[in-house]
């Protein structure tokens, strides 16, 4: 059964770091997924961004099952309600968009998913809070900066904002996102390191994603 939006807002929220990944090789996949749970990761999101995407989220869905059973693993690039109800019905947690999208609000209201649009200003937010979105990905964090947050945060007092994208796994980086408001933050490449991966140096990923936790916990 899927779990109720609530549920994976307040998983999001203990977390307050997301990994955001793709990659096209099954086996990279689910090891990753593997290191990521090992160091202490419980919310993931994998792309909807190659030719293998549900082949291998399968594959990572079926690890989840019967390795990982208080793991949340979400799927994100979705931009059309078809999309979203194939996901669903292949055991996805939670959808994310990169856009906003109506079809995509509709079918995950219906199907009690939680779904996290993606916006790049008031305008998007304001729709987003109309469509009943309690979570906000801040798209590209990196182009909108700490400083859209603080300005935006009172206008939508009852929205949740995560950025993705820019985010850097260093305290400096994280606290200033975390002072403007946020709630989590979503990272990929910065934090899964393209080069650990092709190396194949899970125990160095696995420790830097710790040390990423361990800066975090510094951030109030």
């Amino acid at each position: 059964m899927t779990p109720q939006p609530a549920t994976i807002i307040a998983a999001f929220e203990r977390s307050r770091m997301i990994p955001v990944f793709y990659n096209d090789d099954e086996a990279t996949c689910l090891q990753v997924l593997q290191t990521c749970y090992d160091a202490g990761i419980r919310v993931f999101e994998f792309t909807n961004r190659g030719e293998h995407a549900r082949r291998n989220f399968a594959a990572m869905r079926d690890k989840k099952l019967v390795d990982m059973p208080d793991l949340y693993l979400g799927i994100g690039t979705i931009k059309n309600a078809a999309d979203a109800e194939v996901y669903t019905g292949m055991g996805a947690d939670f959808i994310v968009s990169p856009i906003m999208e109506e079809g995509t609000a509709a079918y995950c209201r219906s199907a009690n998913i939680l779904w996290i649009p993606g916006c790049m200003s008031p305008s998007e937010i304001a729709v987003a809070e109309k469509l009943e979105a309690p979570l906000v990905k801040l798209f590209p964090g990196n182009v909108l900066g700490p400083g859209f947050v603080k300005a935006v945060k009172p206008l939508f007092p009852q929205i949740r904002f995560m950025p993705t994208g820019g985010v850097e796994p260093t305290q400096e980086s994280m606290q200033s996102w975390f002072d403007a408001g946020v709630v989590c933050v979503g990272m990929g490449s910065n934090l899964l390191s393209k080069q650990l991966i092709e190396s194949q140096d899970w125990a160095a990923l696995q420790t830097k994603i710790k040390q990423t936790f361990a800066l975090l916990a510094n951030v109030k």
